[in-house]
């Protein structure tokens, strides 16, 4: 039985992606920041509905001590990580001179530095055992950039850069690495639309319409389980937007 650790997983994509993992019987470690009532309930009952191994962590990965004391609770309870699904992020919207150094590095930190620490640590057991899958969640802003979101395109475009070159790495060792580049995707980050900002976005969008959840999850399940000569690629899941 192969095992996924999913970072953000308490809402939005993680979530989704976490049930369709635990539907399909993977072991599951489920990370999240905040919300650790909200995680333990929905481990608890993946565990009991689909008889999996269902594991709560709660850790700031945007903190690199954090990030090392989750692999030793990993490692205690015998984890190895067959697939990494780096999904915890934040959004900051504002003008770049309206913004403080604190926030900027908050941003970087959680959706960027999370994926360079996650990902070192699960390296040397997929390259031991010449198999695993890495597959980063970026956004569209991290190929053609946001206005109002500077912080958070750069991020994004770190981890599309970051995601093409470890992919180079780790080819040789069967490993692939490869990036959800997501649009508009019907979560708690972009609930901060009003409604005649929604609709004015569902008309820019070709398909007409937010993605959901479920439909990133579906990608991301596609990734881990298949495409092994798939790897340094960037994917869109936009609706045909960018």
């Amino acid at each position: 039985m192969k095992t996924v650790l999913i970072t953000g997983a308490s809402h939005g994509i993680g979530k989704a992606a976490a049930a369709l993992f635990a539907k399909n019987r993977w072991n599951l470690f489920l990370n999240c920041r905040s919300s650790a009532e909200t995680l333990r309930d929905f481990a608890r009952s993946l565990s009991l509905e689909y008889h999996i191994s269902c594991v709560p962590l709660i850790y700031d990965v945007s903190d690199d001590a954090q990030v090392e004391a989750m692999f030793r609770d990993i490692q205690t309870q015998g984890g190895q990580i067959d697939v990494l699904v780096n999904n915890a992020g934040i959004s900051h919207i504002g003008l770049l001179d309206a913004m403080n150094i604190d926030q900027w590095m908050q941003v970087i930190n959680t959706n960027l530095t999370s994926v360079f620490s996650c990902c070192k640590r699960v390296i040397p057991h997929m390259v031991h055992q010449k198999s695993g899958k890495i597959i980063n969640i970026s956004s569209v802003w991290g190929n053609i950039g946001a206005s109002c979101e500077t912080a958070y395109s750069a991020s994004k475009g770190g981890i599309n850069a970051f995601t093409r070159a470890l992919a180079k790495e780790l080819a040789p060792s069967n490993i692939q690495v490869n990036a959800i580049a997501c649009g508009a995707i019907d979560t708690r980050m972009n609930a901060c639309f009003s409604p005649e900002e929604r609709s004015d976005l569902e008309n820019e969008i070709p398909a007409g319409r937010f993605g959901t959840p479920e439909e990133a999850a579906a990608l991301i399940w596609d990734l881990a389980s298949g495409h092994d000569y798939l790897t340094g690629q960037i994917i869109g899941l936009d609706g045909g937007w960018c």
